[in-house]
């Protein structure tokens, strides 16, 4: 029997005052807070889908004991992100799984069909990157997690480079490039959403 691919979603406990540091500068931190929640929740209905396994990965470690079934279905398998930056997060994370791919929760026009795209890039390409307008990325696949893991390192995360970073590592010719999509960091994106009709309401 071929196991399902798995998804994991790499997201913040959403508490006011933690993540979206950019954005509360701007719109002010509860709003930010109220936006973080309902990109999370967005993304994370996009994430279940019987045609893969999602796993949540969550960060603080204690963040994995947080009941909130408004955002964070408990139906959904949780892991904690463990300790380092970025890259060491992800590799830890990547590592055990074969067929995988990664994702955050701040891209607002994700879809299941851009993951199962992902998953169909894996056929012709040992990795997949979909990357992101301001220089980093919203999804990452790989055939063998571990394979990939080591192309964490050396990388100048949240910059203009990252993803060009992760492709150098890992080698041009071995990763499929998705569709383009870009994230909210910034209350110009929050405007941006709004006028490609992707909802991305404060309410949740």
């Amino acid at each position: 029997m071929i196991e399902r691919p798995i998804l994991l979603v790499m997201a913040k406990a959403p508490r006011l005052g933690l993540g979206k540091s950019r954005l509360a500068a701007q719109i002010g931190r509860v709003e930010a807070w109220r936006i973080n929640r309902a990109l999370q929740a967005r993304t994370l209905r996009e994430a279940c889908d019987p045609r893969w396994g999602a796993v949540l990965c969550v960060t603080p470690d204690r963040a994995v004991a947080l009941d909130l079934p408004e955002i964070w279905p408990r139906r959904l398998r949780r892991i904690s992100q463990g300790r380092g930056d970025l890259g060491a997060k992800l590799a830890r994370t990547l590592a055990p799984y074969r067929n995988v791919a990664v994702i955050g929760a701040d891209c607002p026009a994700i879809s299941r069909a851009h993951i199962a795209a992902a998953f169909a890039a894996l056929r012709r390409a040992p990795f997949a990157i979909g990357p992101a307008e301001d220089g980093g990325f919203w999804l990452f696949a790989a055939r063998n997690g571990a394979a990939a893991a080591p192309a964490m390192q050396n990388v100048r995360w949240s910059s203009e480079h990252t993803a060009a970073d992760v492709i150098r590592n890992l080698a041009p010719q071995r990763v499929a490039r998705l569709a383009t999509l870009w994230d909210v960091d910034v209350a110009a994106d929050l405007t941006r959403a709004q006028r490609s009709a992707v909802r991305v309401s404060s309410g949740v």
